[in-house]
Formats: structure tokens, C-alpha cells, sequence
């Protein structure tokens, strides 16, 4: 996706997001709404999420894991779960959900167990520092920012309500999930394709 820009001033709920989101990467976080810009996600941008998303549910078969990929509406309550009073909705690249009593309709009500986000130029500084803050605070056990252009993955991990010294790795060989066992990302087929 394009450039984040807020939207405006004001403090909007989900409630008033569904009123005015159409826009596949528009997310509101504490109240602030943030709208993407064109241009659309790059083709490299959209190999890496398809792939990623294509490895987690090829992987998941036959267990009670629901993988999801963007645009999904994950919302981040403080306290109520009501539309009215949740004022954080983000759609991550990819997210894997353990607990299927979070979803619903509108997708998902609580921290999923895994992220991916596929870095763009023009998202990087925006999920590497407002993204993660509120996943850190929503106490999403493991983030990864993959990074295509440089070939990393910095890998999250939460202990003890905050994300411990991250792990910066290459994109070669396979890399497993903690928050989820039984799954790893082969990134030598990924580059590969």
C-alpha cells in the first residue's frame, strides 16, 4: 500500500470507521485515523504476502488455526469489545488466530497469535514504530517485519507484556514460528518463485 496519512483530527471508533473506510489498508489506531494513498501494494510487496499467507495455510491443515491475510479488520479493544468503544483497527499482511471465539463477521476481536508485515518503502517507518507499539500493547505474542528489499526478518517476541530485544535474520533457509509450533516460512522457495 501507498503512504499512511491521518485522515483528519478528530477521534473515531470502529463504529465510525465502517462509515467511512472503502479503502483496503485504511487502519485507526488510538482514535487516529490513517488513511493509505496510492499507490497500491508493489508486485514483490504482493509475492512476499501471497506466499507467506500460501506456506501458514498449506501448513494449518487439519488444525484449529485460522490464517488470514490483508485486507481483515483486526480490532484491538483497551476494555469493552463493543464497535463504539474500540478505537484501534488494523489490517495486517498476514495474521494466524488460535482462538476462533475472536472472530466474527467483521473478522477478528482480540490479538491474533502470529503478524507478518511485508515491508514497503513508504509503510516501513509507520509499521516498524506506530504498527508495533500497538501490537506490543495489544500483546500479540510474536511480529514478524519481513523486509524484501534488504532480505531480513525481524522477528517480535513478547515476554512478560513487552517485546524483548528483536531477532534480525536473513531470508534463507526456514524460519519457524514460536506463537504457533509446526510452521515455518521457507524463504528459498518464497525467493525462489
Amino acid at each position: 500500500m501507498g503512504l499512511m496519512r491521518q485522515r483528519d483530527l478528530q477521534h473515531h471508533t470502529y463504529a465510525d470507521y465502517l462509515t467511512w473506510s472503502a479503502t483496503f489498508g485504511n487502519e485507526l489506531i488510538d482514535g487516529i485515523a490513517y488513511v493509505g494513498e496510492p499507490p497500491a501494494p508493489s508486485r514483490v510487496h504482493q509475492e512476499f504476502v501471497g506466499e507467506i499467507y500460501r506456506q501458514v495455510t498449506n501448513s494449518l491443515q487439519g488444525r484449529r488455526a485460522h490464517p488470514y491475510v490483508a485486507p481483515f479488520d483486526v480490532r484491538l479493544p483497551k476494555h469493552s469489545g463493543a464497535d463504539d468503544q474500540i478505537d484501534t483497527v488494523v489490517q495486517p499482511d498476514v495474521v494466524i488466530v488460535c482462538d476462533s471465539h475472536k472472530l466474527d463477521d467483521r473478522g477478528l476481536n482480540g490479538a491474533p497469535d502470529w503478524v507478518a508485515e511485508v515491508l514497503s518503502p513508504s509503510t516501513a517507518a509507520y509499521d516498524r514504530t506506530i504498527k508495533l507499539a500497538v501490537y506490543e500493547r495489544a500483546r500479540v505474542p510474536e511480529v514478524w517485519l519481513v523486509d524484501p528489499i534488504d532480505r531480513t526478518v525481524t522477528i517480535y517476541r513478547i515476554t512478560a507484556g513487552y517485546y524483548t530485544r528483536p531477532v534480525e535474520l536473513e531470508l534463507r533457509g526456514q524460519t519457524p514460528l514460536t506463537a504457533v509450533p509446526g510452521i515455518s516460512i521457507d524463504w528459498d522457495h518464497l525467493l525462489a518463485t
